[in-house]
């Protein structure tokens, strides 16, 4: 009896043993595992990155994460705007599963969510910035984070005790003084974090902070080839949408000319009442000390539009938005870029960069005077594509670029691999670790799935989905039109010629509707869940003009 006995000790001494020598070799201590800093802007387009183009500006502090690791090329969205895609990155799912499919729907706070997987996992988990949907973010330890789409000058914060506080300064700056704080004195020592970083900028309606103000009015910048697009090749979709710079781009919201000089000047026939205002950022929210920075340079601006507007043809107005459009988006850009150089520099200075994996992304692209266009929406390059930039020392080469087709879809289950925490089975993406270590074998995807729902509603882009391979992009606009559009990606860069119906190409057309179909299949999406969302979106619709007319 005794000996059995030790005999059964010793058995089990060698199975916990062999067992802790597999676990270590499978996953690291939860202290050795990467920290995660994830950070994000809005509605910035990769052309204002010069890891990608250098024509408009300089960004040396993102392009510090493209020099020490992987810059993606072929990088996506799911669905072109900010609160579903947003969605898709936290969830890991298409929109039409996670179900928030346009701004205005409410999110499912039932979903799991990559945050709550590394906060069970035991890391501790931060979120400073713009979230855009929820008030109290699950698995997150601390946060704070912008109402809704937030504000540029002396934004307001909720907190994680559920008040909200106001705090005084230019919004990306505070955005990382609070990131910063939390890395310095509130971050467990013992613990690897996971730290959301989300800036507001450079979304619309693209205040600067004043120095950048300033700096950036002096600049001209070069206009893209297809700014004055007539898009005769084209649909009815890229002919009714609503982001043309001449004819719906404001005047006081976007282009900062005084509501009081936009009414006695009235540069239109008809002046829409939503050009009263600066559009509460800067007249209701600045402090006088504020104003006074601002009023020098708006006396520029409007001095320059009073002389010159009414002696300019449409073309030369359409050049004068132009660059009144990027002068501002640029500048906030170029603060971003600051600001995440503050943030890379906290890394280094405390030996966190070797054990860190930053990330650096948009919520979508951007159109920046392309095809005529502000906004995004559309499935058209400027607007699907997105940077995405990951540095990772020691597991990923530095410098490197990539061109395969990749999806915000596809940021869950990768941040999830690269902490060692298992990923559920209903998340839709694939984890780009085989990318990141170069292993590019394991890789197989051939093309991506997009669509979009939020119409009709503000910019009037049409309801569509479509498949896109690094050749070719297959788009099937829908609701009120039923209208498909094909363009050969390799030969037409810019998308101006609709290939559909042109016979050289009908193979194409028959093997990517076959190949849409299985995507379509594969990710769940239907005819029936399209009417399903609609009749949601109109219902939606008819409460809220209910309520405006009680």
């Amino acid at each position: 009896m005794t000996f059995h006995l030790k005999a059964l000790r010793v058995l089990v001494f060698v199975f916990l043993v062999v067992s802790c020598g597999q676990q270590q070799e499978t996953q690291k201590p939860i202290a050795e595992r990467p920290n995660i800093v994830f950070i994000m802007s809005d509605d910035h387009a990769y052309q204002a990155i010069s890891a990608y183009q250098n024509h408009l500006i300089q960004t040396p502090n993102i392009d510090r994460i493209a020099k020490g690791g992987i810059t993606f090329h072929n990088a996506s969205v799911t669905n072109s705007i900010c609160a579903p895609s947003r969605a898709t990155i936290l969830t890991g799912k298409h929109t039409h599963i996670n179900g928030k499919t346009d701004n205005s729907r409410p999110f499912d706070t039932t979903q799991v969510t990559f945050p709550k997987l590394f906060q069970d996992a035991g890391y501790q988990t931060a979120m400073f910035g713009k979230l855009h949907f929820g008030n109290n973010p699950k698995g997150v330890d601390d946060f704070m984070i912008l109402p809704g789409q937030g504000n540029y000058i002396n934004p307001d914060f909720i907190t994680k005790n559920g008040d909200t506080v106001r705090i005084e300064g230019y919004v990306t700056d505070v955005i990382t003084d609070l990131t910063l704080d939390w890395l310095d004195t509130k971050r467990d020592t013992t613990k690897p974090f996971l730290m959301m970083y989300l800036h507001k900028a450079p979304h619309r309606p693209w205040w600067p902070r004043p120095d950048k103000f300033r700096e950036f009015l002096n600049k001209e910048f070069p206009e893209p080839e297809t700014l004055f697009d007539d898009y005769t090749s084209r649909g009815t979709a890229a002919k009714t949408a609503e982001m043309n710079l001449l004819r719906h781009m404001m005047y006081s919201h976007d282009s900062k000319i005084r509501p009081e000089l936009v009414q006695r000047m009235r540069p239109e026939p008809h002046i829409p009442e939503f050009e009263n205002s600066f559009h509460g950022p800067y007249t209701e929210r600045a402090t006088p000390e504020q104003k006074a920075l601002y009023e020098p340079i708006l006396d520029i601006i409007n001095t320059d539009f009073e002389e010159n507007w009414p002696k300019m043809d449409d073309t030369q107005k359409m050049r004068w938005k132009y660059q009144r459009y990027m002068q501002d988006y640029l500048a906030c850009i170029s603060s971003v870029d600051d600001n995440v150089g503050r943030v890379l520099d906290y890394l280094d200075e405390n030996h966190l960069s070797e054990n860190t994996l930053v990330v650096y992304t948009s919520d979508q692209g951007f159109y920046l005077g392309e095809h005529g266009w502000f906004d995004k929406r559309f499935i058209y390059n400027e607007s699907f594509g997105t940077p995405l930039l990951i540095r990772w020392p020691n597991t990923i080469k530095p410098g490197i670029t990539n061109e395969e087709m990749v999806q915000n879809l596809d940021f869950a289950q990768t941040l999830l691999e690269a902490a060692q925490i298992e990923a559920p089975n209903d998340m839709q993406g694939e984890s780009l670790m085989p990318l990141l270590t170069s292993n590019e074998t394991e890789w197989n995807r051939d093309a991506v799935y997009y669509h979009y729902y939020e119409y009709p509603a503000v910019h009037q882009v049409k309801r569509h989905y479509g498949i896109v391979t690094k050749a070719y992009k297959l788009a099937h606009f829908y609701y009120d039109v039923d209208e498909w559009e094909l363009y050969d990606r390799l030969n037409d860069p810019n998308e101006l010629h609709n290939l559909y119906e042109n016979p050289q190409y009908a193979d194409v057309v028959a093997n990517l509707k076959l190949k849409l179909e299985e995507l379509r299949e594969r990710y769940g999406d239907s005819d029936e869940l399209n009417q399903k969302y609609i009749d949601i979106h109109l219902k939606n619709s008819m409460d809220s003009s209910s309520k405006e007319n009680e």
